[in-house]
């Protein structure tokens, strides 16, 4: 992908509406994109990261951010799900404190999912919010996380239940620096970008499935069309539904699960997206146990999961452990816990009603050890 092929997103949320530009080097343009979002007056930039990243990229967005007359600090935090937690959010606001960060600043968010999550929380936090950019580094935050808003930490008894809604002024995405990532990291991020065919768009399911050499060789091409139809629906979502009230739960598919077996492997044994492969291919079953899929649909789901790659272990862990850890899903209400279900590659519905009997059998089958070859 060349410069003159950049692809924008935008996400319509009145003052709050900002883009999401896709472009093959656009790491070198960061300075230019945030200040056209950020305005004259911001003049100094806090770049959140972590070690490797900024290892990799940090030299090149602190030289297009201060082409752009940006001051920059880079303050350096841990990886992984364990490092998205209070301490590291307070080590972050005693850094802005102690350099003075005014309301005017901005952070810039620089890593994956973890650094942008934690970055956005900081954000909104600090002084009672201020502005943040999200320069993701990795598929799943590209796709995903780094648009939207929902920033959080974790806690011990659950994933992402402290946070808050902050939408990010600006999101510069580059896929050529998806070529630094382990094999293991891009499958992780393609199995929510399969999260998006299931809930709305079957040819991107099919696009996914269809393309697994290109995608493992780094092939710009297709990986920049997953990245932008994804952007585009989680905008059209978004759009609709800024806070979760009713569309936007459909993103949830695979997170209920999901989460809960990140909750029960204290976060260190499955990257998120191989937890939301593990959800989708739960979910999948219980609909298919209620009858609102066909059974060649619901399988064609799990076998897409199954075809991205290995999914590391979980047949040691207990269905009972699994389900209890979903009571504590931020998205319990009034004591009932909803599921995103497909009725068809394409297509999700929201159900409540779930027997509990359908809830364990369906998680003790995504447990057992075979349950992957269908």
């Amino acid at each position: 992908m060349t410069r003159s092929q950049t692809e924008t997103v935008h996400v319509k949320l009145g003052e709050r509406s900002y883009a999401i530009t896709i472009a093959g080097g656009a790491l070198t343009r960061t300075g230019e994109l945030i200040r056209q979002a950020l305005g004259a007056k911001t003049r100094r930039l806090a770049i959140i990261s972590n070690p490797r990243v900024y290892g990799l990229y940090g030299k090149t967005v602190e030289r297009s951010l201060r082409q752009a007359e940006f001051a920059t600090l880079a303050h350096l935090m841990g990886d992984g799900e364990r490092a998205k937690s209070l301490r590291t959010a307070e080590r972050a606001w005693a850094f802005l404190i102690a350099n003075r960060f005014e309301r005017s600043d901005a952070i810039v968010a620089l890593g994956g999912g973890v650094v942008g999550d934690l970055s956005g929380f900081v954000a909104a936090t600090f002084l009672r919010g201020i502005s943040y950019a999200q320069v993701p580094t990795t598929l799943l935050a590209q796709i995903d996380s780094s648009v939207g808003g929902k920033t959080a930490i974790n806690h011990p008894l659950g994933k992402n239940l402290i946070g808050a809604f902050h939408q990010p002024r600006a999101v510069v995405i580059d896929p050529r620096v998806l070529r630094s990532l382990p094999p293991r990291e891009l499958r992780a991020g393609l199995y929510e970008a399969l999260k998006y065919g299931v809930i709305r768009d079957r040819a991107l399911f099919d696009l996914i499935c269809h393309t697994q050499p290109e995608i493992a060789a780094f092939d710009e091409s297709p990986l920049a069309r997953i990245i932008a139809r994804c952007c585009a629906i989680k905008a059209e979502v978004v759009t609709a539904d800024e806070r979760e009230s009713g569309l936007r739960r459909i993103l949830n598919f695979g997170h209920t699960v999901g989460h809960a077996l990140e909750a029960v492997t204290a976060y260190r044994r499955l990257k998120h997206g191989e937890a939301v492969g593990y959800g989708m291919k739960s979910a999948s079953t219980m609909a298919e146990k209620i009858g609102i899929i066909p059974p060649a649909e619901s399988r064609a789901i799990r076998l897409g999961v199954d075809s991205l790659g290995p999914l590391p272990r979980i047949d040691d862990l207990k269905a009972q452990d699994v389900i209890a850890a979903m009571a504590h899903d931020k998205k319990v209400a009034q004591g009932r816990l909803p599921f995103i279900l497909p009725t068809a590659i394409g297509a999700v519905t929201v159900r409540d009603d779930i027997a509990p009997s359908i809830i364990r059998t369906a998680v003790r089958e995504t447990l057992a050890p075979n349950h992957h070859r269908e």
